[in-house]
């Protein structure tokens, strides 16, 4: 029998960042890794993460950056108690807050002021589409249960200072969705990749920047292959895992 408090440790950038997480239950995907690579704050940028899970995208945006100020936003109890600990025990608790809140109670007080980037893995699928997970913590993570796309899209707009940025990873087949969700918030989507598992295969996820009270104007970038035909990782994925 497992135990549902059991966990692994992953280790990043030749252990420099230990992520603990649960073993049962739900896992960061390699999504995460994309955001935290492609998001690209700058020096003294501060940047909230909306459902930051076991604190995955903070931690290894702090390593990166290390002028940033992050905050995380977990609306599971555990995954908030499981983020703050990986926060204190890589020694980052000075960079990195951890707030136990649904997104949609968030307002400017909580950070200090209006951040400057927010970044976000929001659920993909809608509440009553597919199969739910009988996992409580995985079904909340990968279907609008608790936070639906709308939510996290003007949480974005009401968190950001006026021309910052929204910087999201999403399911390619709701594209349409985003773009939508975007603009009526008032997040200018400016730059889109679509995400290949390799050359030649159909785009599964898409990543999008969108600026607060941006001009119209999208820019399509190069896509963003993963995997070599050899089933290695291509260098630009590589280079998202290497110190």
């Amino acid at each position: 029998m497992h135990d549902k408090n059991a966990l692994t440790v992953d280790t990043f950038f030749n252990g420099s960042i230990r992520v603990k997480q649960d073993q049962a239950g739900y896992r960061f995907s390699i999504d995460a890794v994309f955001l935290a690579g492609l998001a690209e704050p700058s020096p003294e940028d501060t940047v909230l993460d909306l459902g930051t899970g076991c604190g995955i995208i903070p931690l290894i945006l702090a390593y990166r950056h290390p002028k940033i100020r992050i905050y995380g936003v977990e609306v599971q109890e555990r995954f908030a108690d499981l983020a703050a600990q990986n926060v204190k025990e890589n020694c980052l608790d000075d960079r990195i807050s951890v707030h136990f809140l649904d997104m949609k109670m968030l307002t400017p007080d909580t950070t200090s002021g209006p951040v400057d980037v927010v970044v976000s893995n929001p659920p993909y699928r809608k509440a009553e589409s597919g199969r739910i997970n009988p996992d409580r913590q995985r079904a909340i993570a990968r279907h609008e249960i608790k936070i639906s796309l709308k939510d996290v899209v003007e949480t974005a707009c009401r968190m950001l200072r006026t021309a910052g940025k929204f910087k999201t990873i999403y399911t390619a087949e709701r594209t349409a969705d985003m773009v939508i969700q975007m603009r009526l918030a008032g997040l200018e989507p400016k730059s889109l990749r679509i995400i290949h598992s390799k050359h030649n295969t159909v785009g599964k996820l898409i990543y999008i920047e969108g600026k607060k009270g941006g001009r119209p104007g999208l820019k399509i970038g190069p896509p963003l292959i993963i995997y070599n035909q050899d089933g290695s990782y291509t260098d630009e994925v590589q280079a998202m895992f290497n110190p």
